[in-house]
């Protein structure tokens, strides 16, 4: 079994939930899960109970609620109606709850501010041990005051723009959260014709041979800077190659000259 480091979170967007997967992602070190109350059409909390059982004890589980069969709401109330379900479903209380992309709602002027208090208030009841804020675009929230957040989740990555990379860090300098997690470090799929025209590889330290979706994942820690990447898959050869990935160095230099390539770019 490899050695535990917590930096890799295995997000069940995409997945079937299979038990085989689970196990293989305990045995590799992972001890992150991440879900939402609506995925596999909201029914990802009780078939994790089913098919992970015994396992659960195991991972450390973050969730998210916000999506409701009728549609995005940031209405307090709900929220928390659907963490204490959460807890139900789960079987017991998830390490870490997220308010779910809010910037879908962000038509309800104000309502920000009290979701994220309702999220704060359900860590202080006992029904999660944290809170957070996933986000897939932070523009639409920089001007709105929160609670301190304890983990914020943005997009990271080469294929995020610079626009949502400086929104991100802005987001975390002026919430200031515990820790900042990365998410979706492919743009969804690995088998975009994008990582077969270029080599990711020129971002890390060269210190051994790394694969191209190796050099993109570890790369993702530095776009923007991340504590850990949320990333989804069902084939346990793939995730085996992340795993072996972290222990690779990204090249600060040369993330620092692409990120100013981006914004010279963006400014032409």
């Amino acid at each position: 079994m490899r050695t535990s480091d917590g930096r890799i979170v295995l997000g069940l967007h995409r997945s079937g939930h299979t038990r085989d997967l689970l196990e293989a992602a305990a045995d590799l070190g992972i001890t992150h899960l991440d879900t939402a109350s609506n995925y596999l059409r909201h029914r990802s909390h009780e078939i994790l109970k089913t098919t992970a059982g015994d396992l659960l004890p195991r991972f450390s589980v973050s969730t998210k609620v916000g999506f409701f069969p009728e549609g995005h709401s940031l209405d307090p109330t709900r929220l928390r109606i659907a963490v204490e379900q959460a807890v139900k479903d789960l079987g017991h209380e998830p390490d870490l709850v997220f308010l779910h992309n809010p910037e879908h709602s962000t038509s309800d002027t104000g309502r920000l501010g009290p979701a994220c208090a309702a999220l704060a208030d359900t860590a202080r009841a006992g029904l999660c041990r944290s809170w957070g804020v996933s986000t897939w675009d932070p523009r639409p929230l920089m001007d709105s005051d929160v609670p301190c957040p304890d983990v914020l989740m943005v997009r990271a990555g080469l294929l995020v723009g610079v626009d949502v990379l400086e929104a991100a860090e802005a987001l975390a300098t002026r919430w200031r959260p515990s820790q900042v997690w990365g998410m979706s470090p492919f743009g969804g799929n690995t088998a975009q014709e994008v990582w077969e025209r270029f080599d990711p590889g020129v971002f890390l330290r060269k210190a051994a041979p790394v694969t191209k979706i190796q050099a993109a994942f570890r790369s993702a820690y530095g776009l923007p800077r991340v504590d850990a990447v949320a990333v989804g898959t069902d084939n346990v050869g793939h995730l085996r190659e992340l795993t072996e990935a972290v222990a690779y160095e990204v090249d600060e230099y040369v993330v620092h000259e692409y990120r100013q390539l981006l914004k010279a770019r963006q400014l032409a």
